[in-house]
């Protein structure tokens, strides 16, 4: 076929072979290697995929070539949704089709990725959240303060797989990808033992969705584009930006039906709205006059971590729970640090400091013994005494005799003791960081 006249984006013929090097195949399982994850039904852990490493990528290799390759049907997961409402519904590929699934990715996606919107920003290379929220901060400020803010139902599992195809045409001449990604989106579900066929959607929890959901949301991208419309988007979280009430709620409206007529996706029409900047969450941040916040949602579940992170009844030794409390805070801290309201994070960091110290009042059992072991920590006896009034265990937890007692630092000493160095120590124990104990 002459490939002359084709534009840059397409991929050459031969893309097929390409995929199949044994070189991108090694890459792909390094990386599927270091994604980890759980067996798929064959059982095959990564571990022993490796144990046969080169025999195994090389009979993947020609099974894929020579059209023997069939693929296996995920394992269904289901897991709860972060809001409690709902279930989220995953699927794990074999590792072998796992791997297959990724060096696609590696071939297709430098080719595709760059013909995608500049305001897309999930699962993109060089993208990121804070890019999406810091843009999202930008529109607001010049006075696009009315936000649309969308919510696809189930978008993961409505992907229109002939739309989808048609779409990945006009980047992939090698008809021969374009079925064998075809095979793997019909791949169905294990459920109890039956297959369930699926004729639309793509796995989520297949390393191959995140750049196929872009091909099929870049479709949006651009209608907004063509519309002259300001717009965010992370996977399937989009808000678009205007400056009226009225312009967005029009936009609501004819949006909503290209969207749903078009794309043949629906809108989630409970938590879509049209709302001012700072009664919208986007990425669990919200835009306040012009600045970033952590939504009051984000915080609330982050206080409800901290309070299952520290129960009332536990065989764990204190170190066990505030090494547990340093995993979660460390992750959770490193992502909303692009809050612009550092009290924020004291509150969270306040919140964790007095549930271990109600744990340490609880375990004296009685008054006079917490007394004494304030004596010892240095308190003088007349604060100490306080803990004789009638207050319960959590109002004890704040007495200036307790925080002075176990202070920032006592908590900074015992984990450098046990478990961490002075560099890994979370914010919470560093007393000149975030707050004063007293």
């Amino acid at each position: 076929m002459n490939n002359q006249n084709q534009p840059e984006e397409f991929l050459e013929q031969g893309t097929l072979e390409e995929i199949c090097e044994y070189s991108n195949l090694a890459r792909a399982f390094e990386l599927v290697k270091r994604n980890k994850g759980g067996p798929g039904i064959d059982g095959i852990t990564i571990a022993e995929y490796r144990a046969k490493l080169f025999g195994n990528l090389e009979q993947l290799r020609k099974e894929v070539l020579n059209w023997t390759y069939k693929p296996t049907p995920v394992k269904k997961v289901e897991i709860p949704k972060p809001d409690g409402k709902g279930i989220r519904k995953l699927g794990i590929p074999i590792v072998k089709d796992r791997i297959l699934h990724v060096a696609i990715k590696i071939v297709l996606e430098p080719k595709i990725d760059p013909t995608f919107s500049e305001r897309s920003y999930g699962f993109r290379p060089g993208k990121n959240q804070q890019q999406a929220v810091e843009r999202a901060r930008e529109l607001v400020k010049e006075g696009n303060d009315q936000i649309i803010d969308i919510d696809l139902a189930q978008f993961f599992d409505r992907i229109n797989h002939d739309r989808l195809i048609q779409r990945l045409k006009e980047h992939v001449q090698d008809k021969r990808v374009l079925r064998l990604i075809g095979m793997i989106l019909r791949s169905g579900i294990m459920v109890e033992g039956v297959i369930i066929s699926s004729d639309q959607g793509s796995v989520q929890g297949s390393p191959l969705s995140p750049l196929l959901s872009n091909v099929v949301l870049d479709e949006l991208d651009k209608e907004l584009e063509k519309r002259g419309l300001q717009h965010c988007r992370f996977a399937d979280d989009c808000n678009i930006f205007v400056k009226t009430e009225r312009a967005a709620e029009r936009v609501m409206q004819s949006i909503k039906k290209f969207i749903e007529k078009k794309l043949k996706l629906k809108v989630n029409e409970e938590k879509s709205k049209v709302a001012k900047a700072d009664h919208v969450k986007f990425l669990a941040m919200t835009i306040v006059n012009g600045t970033i916040a952590i939504s009051k949602k984000a915080l609330n579940k982050a206080m409800e971590k901290v309070k299952d992170l520290t129960p009332r009844r536990t065989h764990e030794t204190m170190e066990q729970t505030m090494k547990g409390l340093n995993q979660w805070y460390q992750g959770w801290a490193s992502y909303f640090k692009m809050t612009q309201y550092p009290s924020q994070l004291k509150k969270i960091e306040a919140h964790i400091r007095r549930r271990l110290r109600a744990r340490l009042v609880r375990q004296q059992k009685r008054r006079r013994h917490l007394y004494r072991a304030l004596i010892k920590m240095g308190v003088t006896k007349p604060t100490a005494r306080r803990v004789y009034s009638n207050k319960a265990t959590w109002a004890l937890s704040h007495i200036r005799a307790v925080e002075w007692a176990y202070s920032n630092q006592w908590f900074k000493e015992k984990m450098k003791q046990k478990i961490f160095s002075d560099k890994e120590l979370p914010g919470w124990f560093a007393p000149d960081k975030w707050v004063k104990v007293v």
